[in-house]
């Protein structure tokens, strides 16, 4: 148990590290595209904005933060219940709250401090009451039932913000936290890992979920910080990577409390959830006054407000 919540406590620092210097990189991008170009015709932004994005140094290395964060991810998902793996590693709303004071300038309000608290005591709430992780072990259909709704939402969501551009911000960062939590399911059920055996990995369609579901939700992650203000998204990418994977974990795959003590967990649940939610919906930052406009340089897009999960 120790092990685990301390792999995922990295995980969550290196997930919140890496989203904050995301953002760095997305907006320093954001500020050299002209918005007729960084756009498409509905208002969001063009797979060729996106890939300048992810090409900043500040960017690249949040990604590599972010690949550790997954393996370490991954490791906690075989070694806790995903109650309890998934909510401290969306805790990584906390980092990602705290470094912005320092690199992005943000002023934490009363508000999201009370969040911050919240989210603590919670997790103390679910580390004492989580007992053992389930076995795991499920039907093969149910990991092909994985791959098509990993496919079927990922898909879903890239040709949604093509349409609604900025208007699917909330629903970008809803359907990226599913991802997460699709992933974080499909590592729990991953078979050929223990004792391994790479013939069963590579067949089994829960490590093709694990692939579309990760790539997928990093891309409709980079996308919600590309179109404006992304508090609402990032409240959404919350519930999904937490509340759907906790509920799988404990009605399929024999996630449990502690004797006595499922009160507790669920009460840490909930605060956990809804302490992230604060912080990212109370998230906010001084709005940067206009300059005049310059004949030679291209109008700026606006840039979004707060980051990741």
């Amino acid at each position: 148990m120790l092990l685990g919540l301390l792999t995922a406590i990295a995980a969550s620092i290196c997930y919140g590290t890496g989203s904050v210097l995301q953002a760095v990189g997305s907006r320093k991008s954001a500020r050299r595209e002209a918005a007729a170009t960084a756009r498409t015709q509905h208002g969001g932004p063009s797979l060729s904005s996106t890939a300048k994005a992810a090409l900043t140094w500040e960017f690249m290395v949040g990604t590599v933060l972010d690949f550790v964060g997954f393996g370490l991810g991954a490791l906690a998902a075989r070694l806790l219940p995903l109650f309890l793996s998934q909510t401290v590693i969306s805790a990584n709303l906390v980092i990602t709250a705290v470094l912005s004071v320092k690199l992005l300038g943000i002023r934490l309000s009363r508000a999201e401090w009370g969040s911050i608290a919240v989210v603590c005591s919670a997790l103390v709430l679910l580390a004492t009451a989580a007992g053992a992780e389930g076995s795991g072990h499920t039907s093969l259909a149910t990991h092909w039932w994985l791959l098509g709704v990993s496919v079927l939402l990922m898909a879903g969501g890239a040709v949604a913000v093509r349409l609604l551009g900025a208007r699917a911000a909330i629903l970008a960062g809803l359907l990226s936290g599913l991802g997460f939590g699709a992933l974080g399911v499909g590592v729990r059920v991953l078979n050929g890992v223990d004792p391994f055996d790479l013939g069963r990995l590579l067949s089994d369609p829960a490590l093709y979920a694990i692939v579309v579901a990760g790539v997928g939700g990093m891309y409709l992650h980079t996308v919600a910080l590309q179109i404006g203000s992304v508090n609402g998204a990032t409240a959404a990418l919350v519930v999904g990577e937490t509340v759907l994977p906790g509920a799988i974990g404990v009605l399929w795959l024999g996630d449990a409390s502690r004797a006595g003590l499922g009160w507790m967990a669920g009460l840490g649940f909930v605060l956990a959830v809804a302490g992230a939610v604060g912080v990212a919906w109370y998230g906010s930052e001084p709005e940067a006054t206009p300059a005049a406009p310059d004949r030679e340089a291209s109008p700026t897009p606006p840039l979004p407000e707060t980051l990741r999960g």
